[in-house]
């Protein structure tokens, strides 16, 4: 089982690895026999054994990437299947959930908690879409963002994770105290956290504590 650094490396050298020359399945064959070398007692020249070795990396590389597309395929139809949702939502949550940096199990429990996976959602305080985020925070990634397109799927999840990261980026710690923070920062604003903890109040509300709890169960 890859570990989510592994899987975020990988994830980012599926387009590198699309420009190998390999051809596919029948370009695998040919790299992985091109490494079985020549027969006993036949000089290589430096440069073929260059082109070997470039051509195993190759191929452990493409074997790598092929992995990875199958540890995706059950993961979102295992998230498709908990969280009774369609596997193209699930799709979507999970590639961006990698691409910005999160964690997906932590990324679906988000959603999960603040939505429940609807996409026309909003909240009193004006909190919008997926992920619930205000209008006013999203701007601080992109200032031109209007209040039709933060409910777009792609670029409500794309921005509500961003937002997550940077949070979890922000605070110190434990890592356990590190993510109880961020999301309570999600939750409850970054100035209201920070006002409790420096009067020495506790900031927890019970909102972190049902994220923690359905995203360690993972999956």
């Amino acid at each position: 089982m890859r570990t989510n650094t592994e899987r975020f490396a990988l994830w980012g050298a599926l387009g590198v690895l699309g420009a190998v020359g390999l051809g596919g399945a029948g370009g695998l064959q040919s790299a992985v026999e091109r490494t079985r070398g020549p027969s006993a007692g036949v000089a290589v020249p430096a440069a073929a054994a260059d082109s070997d070795r470039l051509a195993l990396e190759a191929a452990r590389g493409e074997l790598a990437v092929a992995q990875l597309r199958i540890e995706r395929a059950e993961a979102i139809i295992g998230y498709s299947t908990r969280y009774h949702i369609t596997a193209d939502l699930a799709a979507a949550i999970y590639d961006l959930a990698f691409a910005e940096g999160i964690d997906p199990a932590l990324a679906f429990s988000l959603v999960k908690t603040e939505s429940n996976f609807t996409p026309t959602a909003e909240s009193p305080a004006g909190a919008l879409g997926y992920t619930q985020i205000l209008l006013s925070t999203a701007r601080l990634y992109e200032p031109e963002l209007t209040r039709r397109r933060l409910f777009d799927r792609t670029t409500n999840l794309r921005l509500g994770f961003r937002y997550l990261r940077d949070l979890l980026e922000r605070y110190e710690g434990s890592s356990d105290q590190q993510l109880e923070l961020a999301l309570l920062a999600y939750n409850r604003g970054p100035a209201k956290v920070q006002a409790l903890l420096a009067a020495g109040r506790d900031p927890q509300n019970g909102y972190s504590t049902t994220i923690v709890k359905r995203y360690r169960r993972k999956g």
